[in-house]
């Protein structure tokens, strides 16, 4: 038995951000900039982890929406033409600095030699579609990929039960959609948690779920081993709690690893730097400056001004990643040493849950640190093992029975990011909306199915009479919901960042629920067909309604398979 465990869970999520009415869109530049800085990467070295034998394993929450936008083939075409956009300008940087500008030189060296590699393994390796990646690693024991809420809804803050359910169970099916099992856990929006959510949990077969560190620090009764080993909540459902220390190494903007000199600096770009004539053909169709994710900085030291950043120097920065590897390895035996010594020899278990995003995008070296980490994991030791949340339920090592606290890994820890004076607009209509979802989903819950998924032709669906089913129109009432409970708007506007975008996505995921629940009849018909009572027609859309349903179905066809009867009470 190793001194202590070791386990390292990824959180990869994205909003759902898809705008087919627009031929691009800024803000669908959040998915492109993650897949070329973040999710090819660890991709890429997962995959050679593997094929060296370093067997690498950990635990990655691969979202919904992240899933649903992954295997979309509008954005993957609009990704393909971002990702062959950038390579072009860093190859003509690769000309331009290697005549002008030589300090730089290496450095656009790197971003053409990733670039390359970046779209070959896009459209040779993976078909564009990176849910099959992620998939394949999980199928070779690299990863055990866990679900999260169906769109991040902050569940604490979901009024209903029913909506609440509904967050979990569209995501397990949604999960099962796209890696072809059932998830063993899950990493609850936000870690946002209070007592009652582990029974829809297990309702949904779900076995652990990630939390912060005083939902079980002050937990009852007292938690014998702290937050180094997990507890079980009385219903059977497992709690695995974030370690203090290893988000200080890795998050902290003061101490952490990400702010050493010789990294990347990540809010100097050459989108802003170099002159917009030569940044135009590469910049959006409106030609407004952007990060165009060519940096050539290094942090250079706190509180140095932009303008006085040194050039980055990427054998430095590797050497660096490779240094504080080892150094992080170092502090997990030093503190399994003293916790195994204070726990009476029980071995413990150090939980490290970060955003992915931080790997790659944030933190530049970031997949090299976890490239380095495993390996070193691998061959230089033998104190500390690398697990997974399952891997250790199935160890079978004891586990105390314990009644977490209510809890976040936001700002203090509770709830006060996504409930404050700045969004606590949003709630009142938000909990309409999902009482309303109910009400309607029990009122037509009789209605037959409908087959057509999202985004059927209004003159095909007209002709075969499928529109007139209000189950066409209950299914897309719950996409609006869904989307509108996302925890990412109240985020952002929390966070002063994109305020206007994410107010305006809230309120218009809000317009078109009430919309579409205005086409609904008033009180169940009967079905003209087989003059069944309950379940109804809705015979009275006039063109212009129809075509207002198709096109908020093409506009957002999330969760195709969605059916709305979950929401029945």
């Amino acid at each position: 038995m190793p001194t202590g465990y070791f386990s390292l869970i990824l959180h990869a999520h994205l909003p759902f951000v898809r705008h087919p009415e627009y031929p691009e869109f800024l803000e669908e530049d959040w998915l492109f900039e993650a897949i070329t800085e973040v999710y090819l990467p660890l991709i890429f070295i997962f995959q050679n982890l593997h094929e060296a034998g370093a067997r690498p394993r950990l635990a990655m929450n691969v979202s919904p929406p992240l899933c649903e936008m992954l295997a979309d083939e509008l954005l993957q075409t609009r990704y393909t033409r971002h990702l062959e956009n950038l390579l072009e300008l860093a190859e003509k940087e690769v000309h331009r600095t290697r005549q002008e500008a030589m300090e730089f030189h290496d450095v656009a060296l790197m971003y053409a030699r990733n670039l390359r590699a970046s779209l070959g393994l896009w459209n040779d390796r993976y078909k564009r579609n990176l849910v099959n990646a992620f998939r394949e690693l999980q199928d070779k024991g690299v990863l055990e990929i866990i679900t999260c809420c169906a769109t991040h809804g902050f569940l604490p803050l979901v009024s209903t039960p029913e909506s609440r359910r509904a967050q979990i169970e569209i995501a397990v099916a949604n999960y099962q959609k796209h890696f072809r099992r059932r998830p063993r856990g899950i990493w609850l929006a936000e870690c946002a948690y209070e007592p009652g959510i582990e029974d829809l949990l297990k309702d949904a077969g779900i076995e652990y779920f990630i939390a912060d560190t005083h939902a079980i620090l002050y937990g009852d009764p007292r938690p014998k081993y702290g937050v180094h080993a997990p507890v079980v909540c009385p219903n059977g459902v497992a709690v695995f709690a974030r370690d203090v220390d290893t988000s200080r190494q890795v998050w902290s903007a003061e101490i952490g690893y990400p702010g050493n000199d010789l990294y990347r600096e990540f809010y100097r770009d050459i989108g802003w730097d170099l002159p917009h004539e030569y940044l135009k053909p590469h910049l959006h169709e409106d030609g407004n400056r952007r990060h165009l994710g060519l940096k050539y900085h290094r942090i250079t030291g706190r509180g140095v001004p932009q303008q006085h950043k040194q050039p980055y120097i990427p054998a430095l920065a590797t050497e660096k990643a490779a240094e504080n590897a080892m150094h992080f390895i170092g502090e997990r035996i030093a503190q399994a040493r003293k916790l195994r010594e204070t726990f009476g020899g029980h071995p413990p278990l150090v939980v490290s849950p970060y955003d992915a995003e931080l790997f790659g995008h944030w933190w530049y070296e970031g997949p090299q640190f976890i490239d380095f980490l495993f390996r070193k994991l691998h061959w230089d030791q033998s104190e500390i093992a690398a697990v997974t949340p399952g891997d250790f339920l199935d160890s079978e090592l004891p586990i105390q029975v314990q009644q977490p606290t209510a809890s976040s890994w936001g700002e203090a820890g509770y709830y006060k990011v996504w409930l404050n004076e700045g969004n606590s607009w949003m709630y009142p209509y938000q909990h309409d909306a999902e009482r309303r979802m109910t009400e309607l989903a029990n009122k037509f819950k009789s209605s037959p199915p409908y087959e057509g998924g999202v985004a059927a032709s209004a003159s095909s669906a007209e002709a075969d009479g499928v529109v007139l089913s209000p189950s066409r129109i209950l299914n897309q009432m719950a996409r609006e919901l869904l989307l509108a409970q996302s925890s990412d708007w109240a985020f952002q506007i929390y966070q002063g960042t994109t305020v206007e975008y994410s107010s305006r996505r809230f309120q218009s995921h809000i317009h078109r629920f009430n919309l579409l629940a205005d086409m609904l009849p008033q009180a169940p018909l009967l079905d003209r067909r087989g003059g069944s009572e309950a379940d109804g027609v809705v015979d009275s859309l006039t063109p212009e309604q129809l075509a207002l349903l198709t096109e908020i179905e093409a506009r957002d066809n999330i969760f195709p398979e969605l059916d709305f009867r979950i929401y029945q009470t």
